[in-house]
């Protein structure tokens, strides 16, 4: 464990106590008196595993696929008859994996989750772009589909195959983007690759904002220990003074920004899975957020099956979180949006942010990492660059190591972070 992360961790929840997840898991979920709650679905299934990649996947197989789709549908109805009647909800985003492996049962699984869930905000699926063709696009249309997401990771040909992937043609990608719209057309690009400069970063988002995206996210990479891949990350300075250009260039283009990674040459268009206060997950390493407790699915997909088909959650672990914990994971996740406003943080937590971390936001001020206008506390460049140099280390320090840990053993007995 890293000591900077330690000892964020003990400033900040002002206790010597660590995060501990346990499979002591709780059948019950409640979830009926939660505001701002999003729903997400996991489709772990891939044609070939890119090593680069972290996230739970399996090399595709029909059989299982379609297996694993039962389970997750009994899942949703597991979860959903909970509620007495449906739950209000902003958005549905499905992610893996490859969803659109399974794009015949996605119209099944949007059913079954409006059963139990009214979606306010639409729906997303993220895509490779192999999968971006106008039939599947039509196809995801007519499910209510209305974001997509591309995992293109790079234009240039050098950095596909650094990180084992086929280049993309952005003609192909702008003629199917043509045939069919959505209300958000997001690309995915990684940045700090070995070699990279900025002029091919912008060479990525201007070819992305051409062929029929309205969202760019632009994400560093990251060398997790229980992947393959050999890539070794960029170094600090380099990655700083690469990214500080990115958002100068994003900016002076007029680009809004939507959160620490993500700009839009619309206002409106918004991909995010992930900045929700509260929110329901299915499916294999799906999480689960609720006012007090954080959970997570088990990474086996035969066990989520298992565990399924025996009329069980399939939760492999759960921290049930301190006041304070919570209130650190809230402020963390709020800030990816670049934005942090203390009227929401004390109608969320009934407390003013400024009595539990006023002097952790003045100081932030002080040093340059946030300004404060009309009551809204907002990263400069600066602060964006060490919220990434912190969640680098979060994510090492505590993602790697419990994902590390989940892909070996299906339950867990406790992980101590």
């Amino acid at each position: 464990m890293s000591f900077k992360t330690t000892l964020t961790r003990m400033w900040l929840t002002r206790s010597f106590k660590p995060f501990l997840f346990t499979n002591e898991y709780d059948e019950e979920l409640k979830f009926e008196d939660l505001d701002n709650l999003g729903l997400y679905v996991h489709i772990p299934f891939c044609e070939r595993i890119c090593n680069f990649c972290p996230y739970c996947k399996v090399k595709f197989e029909e059989e299982l696929c379609n297996r694993y789709i039962d389970a997750l549908i009994k899942e949703i109805h597991s979860v959903g008859n909970r509620y007495p009647g449906k739950k209000t909800t902003t958005s549905l985003y499905f992610g893996g994996g490859t969803p659109a492996l399974a794009v015949g049962r996605l119209g099944e699984i949007i059913s079954a989750l409006e059963e139990h869930f009214i979606i306010t905000e639409g729906i997303g699926v993220e895509l490779h772009p192999s999968n971006v063709t106008p039939d599947m696009l039509r196809i995801l249309k007519a499910a209510g589909v209305t974001k997509i997401s591309i995992g293109i990771q790079s234009f240039g040909e050098r950095f596909s195959r650094i990180l084992g992937r086929n280049n993309t043609d952005p003609e192909v990608l702008k003629k199917a983007l043509d045939e069919v719209s959505f209300e958000t057309v997001s690309m995915d690009f990684i940045f700090a690759l070995p070699g990279q400069t900025f002029e091919d970063i912008k060479s990525d988002i201007d070819t992305a904002f051409n062929c029929g995206a309205n969202h760019v996210a632009i994400y560093p990479f990251i060398d997790f220990t229980f992947t393959s891949s050999k890539v070794k990350a960029m170094p600090k300075r380099e990655k700083r003074a690469l990214l500080d250009k990115i958002t100068a260039y994003c900016t002076g283009k007029g680009y809004p920004r939507n959160s620490i990674w993500t700009f839009s040459s619309k206002e409106e268009a918004r991909y995010s899975s992930m900045t929700r206060d509260n929110f329901l997950g299915f499916g294999c390493s799906a999480t689960t957020l609720l006012r007090d407790r954080f959970k997570i699915n088990t990474f086996s997909v035969e066990e989520y099956c298992k565990r399924v088909e025996s009329g069980r959650l399939p939760t492999s672990l759960t921290i049930k979180f301190t006041t304070r914990q919570r209130m650190v994971y809230y402020l963390f996740w709020t800030a990816y949006s670049t934005k942090v406003d203390p009227k929401a943080f004390e109608e969320f937590f009934g407390v003013p942010l400024k009595k539990k971390y006023g002097l952790e936001f003045k100081l932030a001020e002080l040093a340059g990492f946030l300004t404060r206008k009309d009551g809204i506390y907002t990263m400069t460049p600066k602060g964006a660059f060490y919220y990434h140099y912190y969640e680098n280390f979060y994510t090492l320090a505590y993602i790697d190591k419990m994902w590390g840990i989940m892909r070996k053993e299906a339950f867990p007995e406790k992980i101590i972070l």
